[in-house]
């Protein structure tokens, strides 16, 4: 039997667009993710979130359940922060999109999320791609530790084959055996990809480094390589984040960020 790709990208296709609330990501505008590793407290999370909306952010992201390598690392608050996730956007005025890790929790989290995330560790988990799918729900599917191109677009085809096709395809580094960085962001994956697939491919530079001095300038390379936008980890305090504080940014030097992307951005005719 052959094989219908649906994520492939034909002569006489444009480009999909993917409705996260009012964001629209794929269009002209550069969208911008951002907020921090995991939800730590409620009052904080709406602090930054007003301040992340302010800057032009357009989707609130958090951790409430984190898949973290060591067992003995900070998991996230589960429901809990889900709850402050969603407050933070609802005071913001932004849709929020958060990591499902368990098909148990896929209902929990759609309560609250206008996105979810299918994050590295999960690509091939193909039971949750499929409830995924099936759900309709906007799905961000990032790329796996070690998975190919095509690997990672025959995982968005588990999502599409069950009817969703409203998926946004994420770039966060591969593993190599480079160790300055904590993985190595394959900024050809980005144009590759657009080449292939009508479907959005946004960026990771956060965990495409894991170094919050490489964070900007990766940023402006997967911009400059035609990603449809950026998801960005950003905390008022990294030092005292629990976790990934190394590849966060804070507020401050989020806006030079943008500073810094907005003649990248304009070059390849996008607007932030």
């Amino acid at each position: 039997m052959q094989s219908v790709v649906l994520g492939r990208l034909a002569e006489d296709q444009g480009r999909s667009l993917v409705q996260v609330g009012p964001c629209t990501i794929g269009a002209h505008r550069l969208v911008l993710m951002a907020g921090p590793c995991a939800v730590e407290g409620g009052a904080e999370m709406v602090s930054l979130a007003l301040r992340l909306k302010e800057m032009g952010v357009g989707v609130l992201r958090g951790g409430a359940f984190k898949p973290r390598t060591s067992p003995y690392s900070f998991q996230g608050l589960g429901r809990d922060g889900l709850v402050m996730l969603a407050r933070a956007g609802e005071a913001a005025g932004l849709p929020v999109v958060t990591e499902v890790m368990d098909v148990r929790d896929l209902d929990l989290v759609m309560r609250y999320a206008a996105m979810i995330q299918v994050g590295s560790r999960n690509m091939q988990n193909f039971g949750l791609l499929k409830e995924v799918g099936r759900t309709g729900h906007p799905v961000l599917l990032k790329r796996g530790l070690s998975a190919t191109i095509e690997e990672w677009l025959l995982a968005a085809e588990y999502i599409l084959a069950e009817g969703n096709r409203r998926v946004v395809l994420c770039e966060r580094g591969i593993r190599t055996f480079e160790s300055h960085t904590r993985n190595t962001m394959d900024i050809a994956a980005v144009a590759a990809v657009k080449g292939l697939s009508h479907l959005p491919v946004i960026a990771d530079p956060s965990h495409g480094s894991g170094r919050r001095e490489l964070v900007a300038p990766l940023a402006r390379a997967a911009v400059a390589a035609g990603a449809d936008g950026l998801m960005i980890e950003v905390h008022a305090e990294p030092a005292k984040a629990l976790s990934d504080g190394q590849q966060s940014v804070t507020p401050e030097q989020f806006a030079v960020l943008l500073t810094g992307l907005a003649p990248v951005a304009g070059a390849v005719g996008r607007s932030l």
